[in-house]
């Protein structure tokens, strides 16, 4: 008979490791330990029938000693299990910030002249001259050439100028640290406000 008893324990202990280890992601320490409590019990009442089965007095007494030993020890293990800390999880190692990466706050757009080169002096000047010669007479005519051609030259300078005259994007990036960037494209750099982007040599990029 104490074989039985032996042999019930140790199905009771099999059975409490696999629910425990299916209680420690879905029951509370205390409701664990009663729901091992109530199978502990059940197999408690089991073996006290079996020993009802015994033939002689003193072999059922012996018997339900031994069951009551093996109860005992079971619901004190499940109490023991039940006051085990779980484990804590390591922390998270925070990620290293990024000296070189930022936000785009805003974006704005320009109109720039350009740099007007000797071509349009050159020809403004001719233009200039041209016309002027064709006012007055004797000393007046060459005055007259001379300011216009000093004024042809001023007007190709310009109108050169307003020809060359490009969009340029300018980029303002503030980083984690809280220092601000700007950064000037000729073209349109698909960005908007918002965006993450970080250092790409002497320009930015989208992350």
């Amino acid at each position: 008979m104490e074989n039985k008893i032996w042999l019930a324990g140790f199905i009771v202990l099999i059975q409490g490791l696999g629910n425990a280890a299916f209680a420690e992601t879905t029951l509370t320490p205390k409701a664990q330990f009663a729901a091992e409590s109530k199978k502990i019990s059940a197999v408690y009442e089991e073996d006290k029938k079996l020993c009802n089965e015994e033939t002689s007095s003193k072999a059922r007494l012996q018997c339900r000693r031994d069951a009551k030993t093996e109860f005992d020890k079971s619901l004190a293990a499940a109490r023991v299990q039940m006051n085990v800390p779980k484990p804590v999880a390591p922390p998270v190692p925070a990620k290293a910030a990024c000296a070189d990466c930022g936000k785009v706050i805003s974006i704005t757009t320009v109109e720039k002249a350009g740099d007007s080169g000797p071509l349009g002096v050159i020809a403004g000047g001719a233009a200039g001259a041209l016309l002027g010669h064709q006012v007055g007479g004797g000393t007046g005519k060459d005055l007259a050439t001379i300011a216009g051609a000093l004024g042809g030259a001023y007007a190709g300078k310009k109108i050169e100028g307003m020809v060359k005259t490009q969009t340029v994007w300018t980029v303002s990036v503030q980083y984690a640290d809280g220092r601000k960037a700007n950064f000037e494209f000729q073209q349109d750099p698909g960005m908007k406000v918002g965006d993450n982007v970080k250092n790409a040599g002497a320009s930015i990029a989208r992350e």
